[in-house]
């Protein structure tokens, strides 16, 4: 089968000829219909904090049919099609029985959507209702990172919102607090690339001023200060920014991935009694949550996708992500 394999740092993918995964007991093969390119797939390319090895296929952001079954497999059927949760677990645990799978001893990430066809475990896969297609079961991975954000956030409805980052990430944190309530929700980005997009997935606003970020956001909301800031970049310097953007007693929430070190004055954000909560993965529940709005007819997540390419285009795509432009959510069509 065909697969774009990462060859070393800075370097670009090749689509290479590999041979094609056969089940061993407990896995199934999914043919890959739609995987999505990740902002972490290009960190992975760049960054060694990540470990990725030359040889790996990228891709965990993927949907297709099942092809082959391992021994020992349940509740699947040749032909279903499912998106797959990345998240590697044993399935049996605690933790995992509960849907927090991110605590199973057996975690790990699941790649390999870069190909033809991947290796997967039946309890990773989640069946796709006839009202949902395989381009949506490639979204599910990041529309679920935003809901456990928003979730851990503590966001009520009538509360006001702030979005640091107009990335998939960021826009589906706007669309998820416009679902659940929020009273005003504000986009900030250095870019104005993604206004339209932004404002149709549920942004009230759209800011760009890099100059005085802090200025744009007090004047967006009408002098006062939002409840939740949504630092959804990972660059050091947003969480001091965010610091001076929230209220008193308000939330940052971090979403955005960020290897560098990063400082912030712990004294601002003292006196304010700031919240700063962290967040990673998602649950289970999760997951489905985000596949259930999909399937029940919200249209505002598939805004996301800006393009489909074929697996051998691959390459230049990936390498022209590492700029920014008007694309959002990349899918790959191998």
């Amino acid at each position: 089968m065909k697969a774009a394999r990462f060859t070393g740092l800075h370097q670009p993918l090749v689509v290479e000829d590999v041979p094609e995964p056969t089940p061993q007991a407990g896995e199934v093969v999914v043919k890959v219909g739609r995987c999505g390119i990740c902002g972490s797939d290009l960190h992975m390319s760049e960054d060694e904090a990540f470990g990725s090895v030359p040889g790996e296929v990228f891709g965990h952001e993927f949907a297709g049919e099942v092809v082959a079954l391992g021994k020992g497999t349940e509740g699947l059927a040749l032909g279903d099609l499912v998106s797959v949760i990345p998240l590697k677990s044993c399935g049996t645990c605690a933790h995992c029985i509960a849907g927090e799978v991110q605590w199973c001893e057996g975690f790990g990430l699941q790649g390999g959507g870069y190909a033809e066809y991947a290796v997967t475990r039946p309890n990773q896969c989640v069946h796709l209702p006839k009202s949902a297609s395989l381009a949506d079961g490639a979204i599910i991975e990041p529309l679920a990172v935003a809901l456990h954000g928003v979730r851990l956030s503590g966001m009520m409805p009538g509360d006001n919102v702030l979005v640091l980052g107009a990335g998939p990430i960021g826009l589906a944190v706007a669309f998820w607090a416009r679902r659940m309530g929020a009273a005003k929700v504000a986009v900030q980005d250095i870019a104005d690339w993604q206004r339209e997009r932004s404002l149709g997935m549920g942004a009230d606003a759209f800011l760009v001023d890099p100059a005085d970020p802090v200025a744009a956001s007090d004047r967006a909301f009408g002098g006062a200060k939002p409840d939740i800031v949504f630092e959804c970049v990972g660059v050091p310097g947003l969480i001091a920014q965010a610091v001076n953007q929230v209220r008193n007693r308000g939330t940052i929430l971090l979403l955005g991935l960020c290897t560098r070190p990063d400082t912030f004055n712990s004294f601002a954000m003292l006196s304010k009694e700031v919240r700063l909560v962290t967040s990673a993965f998602f649950t289970r529940q999760d997951y489905e949550d985000a596949l259930d709005a999909l399937s029940s007819g919200a249209a505002e997540p598939r805004m996301l996708v800006t393009s489909t390419i074929a697996l051998g285009d691959v390459p230049q795509v990936f390498e022209g992500l590492k700029r920014r432009t008007d694309q959002c959510k990349v899918l790959i069509q191998p």
